[in-house]
């Protein structure tokens, strides 16, 4: 588990994993908690068990079909029935469990100040340019200035090298990003997640955030599918009492 030393409002919990400590073999040795990736589904759900009793949530997290897209899911409304494709989920309301799993992408763990809302967010470079923090935020009653974010693990600036097209995506985006690219070969860049998620939380109002700075593609604790190909999930919570 990642333990991190980070002020939260009062009865607000945050939780992030990294890949030890579950059942899981070879290669999703061992917390994967990820029922997606081609583990056997009672480990993982032997996982998620485990995830659930040390954490002592208050209720089964409600995890996510993440497609690298935009959509929210409102706990408040969500139903057995409905579907649970969306990268971010918020809740107003205590006791619920919001989730996000990655293995390279950035988790973004987000709660107002007076606790009463939040919210958890995966944000791959995709949904990340696409608006997937400015769509979570937006749930929220509460101003950018009364929110703080938790940037969890996530592969670093030094490792993940993308095309020329994904940087031009984000300059469309935000024509002051560039600094956020470095030149790596022809036509490649490396691109630093955190610091394009600090922007777009920043122009959102959002100033208190607190960033892990683990890279999972060459820190061997956490799950990287950038690095392995074949692997496990790790996950980011966060819930209210």
């Amino acid at each position: 588990m990642f333990r991190p030393d980070w002020p939260t409002p009062a009865g607000v919990h945050i939780a992030m994993t990294d890949r030890h400590g579950g059942v899981s073999a070879t290669p999703f040795d061992s917390l994967n908690l990820g029922l997606h990736v081609g583990d056997d589904e009672a480990k993982v759900l032997a996982n998620r068990a485990l995830l659930c009793e040390s954490l002592a949530l208050p209720s089964e997290p409600v995890w996510l079909e993440q497609v690298h897209g935009t959509r929210v899911l409102d706990l408040a409304l969500v139903t057995d029935t409905d579907s649970r494709q969306a990268d971010a989920s918020y809740s107003n309301q205590a006791g619920k469990v919001c989730v996000v799993m990655t293995a390279d992408c950035l988790p973004v763990l987000l709660t107002s100040d007076d606790g009463q809302e939040i919210a958890a967010v995966h944000a791959g470079w995709r949904g990340l340019c696409d608006g997937v923090i400015e769509a979570a935020v937006a749930r929220f009653h509460a101003k950018g200035k009364n929110i703080t974010a938790y940037l969890g693990p996530a592969i670093g600036p030094d490792a993940f090298e993308v095309g020329a097209e994904v940087r031009l995506a984000f300059l469309e985006q935000d024509s002051d990003c560039g600094d956020c690219f470095r030149p790596h070969g022809a036509g490649k860049f490396l691109a630093d997640l955190y610091r394009l998620a600090e922007r777009r939380l920043r122009a959102l109002g959002v100033e208190q955030q607190f960033h892990a700075r683990q890279c999972t593609f060459s820190q061997t604790g956490y799950f990287s599918y950038r690095r392995d190909g074949v692997t496990g999930r790790m996950a980011s919570l966060i819930w209210r009492d």
